[in-house]
């Protein structure tokens, strides 16, 4: 069996009934505006985004929490999105297929915010 990475993916209502329609196994390609998916490295940054931002724009934010395989995450920097603990990945859009194949197990919900 494969080492695996913990990610966390602030996301809101939409996108959260995308992923359900997947079978909680994969994320939706992403819109013509959004031409990176970005999880992100630890939960309380997660918890932030899905809390402080999903809420105020969607309504509700959720956090979810998956594992992907580690070998296939070598290829995407650790970006630094502002604080020291703000970390995240880039993944190109065009990528989203290979790195759904690369998910372990299924994409659970680990906090809800209204």
């Amino acid at each position: 069996m494969s080492a695996t990475t913990t990610l966390w993916r602030p996301t809101g209502p939409e996108e959260l009934r995308l992923v359900a329609e997947l079978g909680y196994r994969a994320w939706p390609p992403r819109l013509a505006e959004q031409p990176i998916f970005y999880p992100v490295l630890n939960e309380d940054y997660a918890v932030r985004i899905a809390r402080d931002w999903n809420v105020r724009y969607d309504g509700a934010g959720f956090v979810t929490r998956f594992e992907v395989e580690s070998e296939l995450l070598r290829r995407y920097p650790v970006q630094q999105a502002g604080g020291r603990t703000i970390l995240e990945l880039w993944v190109p859009a065009e990528e989203l297929d290979e790195f759904n194949a690369h998910i372990v197990g299924p994409i659970e919900v680990v906090h809800e915010f209204r």
